[in-house]
């Protein structure tokens, strides 16, 4: 089969959840004998990559701003598309499949996956909403099928749309344990001497509930050791949000910034951490939490419904309230406290991950989708 994807910044991936499911789901069915080509940003993926690991990159130009550079570039690639012989044109998140409509008057075989309900996020303004909106409803009507990363997202289009999906999940690489090193030399960090939170830099993800929270906890020593928080992520159209993270941490050397962290970095930050948290207020079904708790972290994240997929609170890891900020600190707190249960939920959540379906049979999955897709008489 010849498949195209659209509406990721690109690969290889360096941030984004979207971004690594495209990454590790494209190479491997490049590894199947696949012909993929997976459309790249130009300040994400650098011109000069033209082929990854058997994927083809197609990079094709937009405009990086916070309101332009997704829709138009996902635009620009859908043109490109019609033109090239591609058997399924595969598109990733409810904005750019607003343009998903297009190939399919034109009858070609399209696909489309939801991540997350993207406009539900305080980013965007009424206008931006709105065009996301209308893309959420594209993304479930034009498209032959349908595919949804969570079966929170599956109830939800069920229920508003009255429309059956395909719920495949993340697939998740085997865990890369590593010494402290690089983080050492960077930051201070030691083993088990911080919590990590690892994401976009967005008010959805409410960072700054954990640096309150962080910082409302009067004795933040475990085990003799003096836990520090560290953030890993950066901006997403969010610098005034960052801001405001930056102001509330003034003055706190316990807190530390790495920026986005890939590769070595980034596996030696899963590998010391002493707990992972995720207090999002909306999520898809985020990759970074399975990958902590294959490393073997115990997860301390809120109780919404993507969360409630992944996490058996009291067994491996622990949820708080997700609209209660006191539940948050007090649920901490008791972490501190008991420092035992951390260790135990981290060991339980790594051996619950191992029953987990890994990429070979996300990638089986995807692909029985897309011969459903080009076996169907009734387009």
């Amino acid at each position: 089969m010849k498949i195209a994807f659209i509406g990721q910044k690109g690969i290889p991936a360096t941030f984004g959840g979207i971004e690594y499911h495209v990454d590790r789901l494209s190479r491997q069915l490049a590894t199947s004998g696949h012909e993929v080509s997976v459309y790249v940003r130009r300040w994400y993926t650098p011109k000069r990559c033209k082929n990854y690991q058997g994927v083809r990159l197609v990079h094709v130009p937009t405009i990086k701003s916070k309101h332009l550079d997704a829709s138009l570039h996902s635009l620009l690639c859908t043109l490109h598309a019609l033109f090239k012989k591609y058997d399924i044109i595969h598109y990733h998140a409810i904005g750019p499949s607003f343009f998903s409509i297009i190939p399919r008057v034109f009858g070609k075989k399209v696909i489309s996956t939801v991540h997350r309900l993207d406009w539900d996020t305080s980013k965007w303004g009424w206008a931006a909403r709105f065009l996301l909106k209308i893309g959420e409803h594209v993304s479930i009507l034009a498209p032959q099928r349908t595919v949804v990363v969570s079966h929170d997202l599956q109830k939800y289009f069920q229920f508003k749309y009255n429309k059956q999906t395909i719920h495949i999940s993340h697939g998740f690489d085997d865990p890369d344990p590593r010494p402290p090193d690089i983080i050492k030399k960077k930051h201070g960090l030691d083993s088990k001497d911080f919590i990590l939170f690892m994401g976009r830099l967005a008010p959805e993800k409410r960072v700054d509930w954990l640096i309150r929270v962080f910082q409302g906890i009067p004795n933040r020593t475990v085990n003799g050791k003096n836990i520090k928080l560290v953030i890993a992520g950066g901006s997403s159209a969010t610098k005034d949000y960052i801001r405001q993270l930056q102001s509330l941490s003034s003055g706190n050397p316990d807190i530390i910034y790495t920026g986005y962290v890939t590769g070595d970095e980034k596996a030696e930050l899963l590998s010391n951490a002493w707990l992972f948290t995720l207090p999002s207020s909306l999520e898809g079904f985020p990759i970074v939490l399975i990958e902590a708790k294959s490393y073997g972290l115990c997860s301390l994240v809120s109780d919404i419904p993507a969360h409630l997929e992944s996490i058996r609170t009291g067994i491996d890891g622990y949820l708080f309230h997700a609209h209660d900020l006191a539940d948050f600190q007090s649920t901490l707190q008791y972490l501190f406290d008991n420092p035992d249960e951390v260790n135990r939920s981290g060991c339980a959540a790594k051996e619950f991950i191992k029953k987990q379906p890994g990429w070979d049979i996300i990638v089986k999955e995807t692909i029985d989708v897309y011969r459903h897709v080009l076996g169907d008489a009734s387009d």
